[in-house]
C-alpha cells in the first residue's frame, strides 16, 4: 500500500503536489469513488484521473473476470463476440487458459505473458476447478469414471486419449462439480458425452488460488496482492517442478 499522491506520481502523471491538487480539485477516483487526500491504495485499486486509468509503470495487469456465455475466448477482430471487445480494457491485455463459447465462468486475463506461460503448461498441473449441470441424475457410477479418467476421442482434433485422474463429488441430483489439471478442447463436455451425459451448464469458479466468487458475468476486478504473491508463487513452483528443478 502506498499514498494516492506517490502512486500517481511513480506513474509518471504528475508531481506528488500535483497529485495532491488535481485530488483536492475531484479529478482523481479509485474504484469509481472520488478519492480524498492522503488516502492509500495498492495495484488492486483502479485509479483514474479524469476518465483516464493509470497504473505505475513497473505494474503488471492482472484481472479475474466473469466471462459470460456465448462470449468467445479469441483475439481475431472479425468474430464479433470476442472476449477482447467484450472486456473493453482501456489496456492490451489477453486470457490465460480458454473457456469454450457455451461455458461461463472465471477467466484471467493479463499484460503478463511469463504468467500465461506459467498457467498454461500442462504438465505444471494447475487446478481448475468447474461447477457443471447435466441433463440425468448424478451418480456415483458416474463420478467414479470421472474421477479415474475417461476415454476421449475425436478425429477432427486430434484427441484420442485418457484423460488424467481428477476430483469430482456429487453437489445436487443434477450437478457436480470437477477438478482438473489439464485443458484438453471441451474436455469436461467430452468427458460427459463419453459417460452417456449432456453438460446443460458449465461454470468454472476457480484457477489455482483465485476464486469467482460473487463476480457477477460480464463483470471483472484487479487481483489483490496477496492473491497476485500466490498466484506468481505457485506458477513458479509448477515450473521448477516441470524441469526438476528446485526453487532457489
Amino acid at each position: 500500500m502506498m499514498r494516492l499522491n506517490k502512486f500517481i506520481s511513480e506513474a509518471g502523471v504528475c508531481s506528488r503536489r500535483e497529485a495532491d491538487r488535481l485530488i483536492e480539485a475531484g479529478r482523481v477516483t479509485v474504484d469509481g469513488k472520488k478519492a480524498v487526500a492522503g488516502m492509500q491504495v495498492d495495484s488492486s485499486h483502479e485509479v483514474r484521473v479524469g476518465k483516464k486509468p493509470i497504473r505505475r509503470k513497473d505494474e503488471k495487469i492482472v484481472l479475474a473476470v466473469h466471462k459470460p456465455a456465448g462470449i468467445v475466448c479469441t483475439e481475431d477482430k472479425r468474430v464479433k463476440n470476442n472476449i477482447i471487445r467484450f472486456l473493453k480494457y482501456p489496456e492490451r491485455v489477453t486470457y490465460a487458459g480458454r473457456l469454450d463459447k457455451d461455458s461461463e465462468g472465471l477467466l484471467i486475463m493479463t499484460n503478463d505473458g511469463g504468467l500465461i506461460n506459467g498457467m498454461m503448461r500442462s504438465r505444471f498441473g494447475h487446478e481448475k476447478e468447474y461447477k457443471v449441470w447435466v441433463d440425468r441424475p448424478v451418480t456415483e457410477e458416474f463420478i467414479g469414471q470421472m474421477s479415474s479418467g475417461v476415454r476421449i476421442t475425436d478425429r477432427e482434433k486430434g484427441i484420442d486419449e485418457t484423460t488424467r485422474p481428477c476430483r469430482a463429488q456429487k453437489c445436487g441430483t443434477y450437478v457436480f462439480t470437477v477438478i482438473l489439471t489439464q485443458g484438453l478442447n471441451r474436455q469436461i463436455r467430452r468427458m460427459c458425452d463419453a459417460l452417456g451425459y449432456k453438460v446443460k451448464r458449465l461454470v468454472r469458479i476457480r484457477i489455482m488460488n483465485i476464486e469467482l466468487g460473487n463476480l457477477k458475468p460480464g463483470a471483472y476486478r484487479k487481483l489483490t496482492e496477496q492473491e497476485l504473491k500466490e498466484l506468481y508463487e505457485q506458477t513458479e513452483k509448477g515450473k521448477n517442478a516441470g524441469t526438476g528443478r528446485t526453487a532457489e
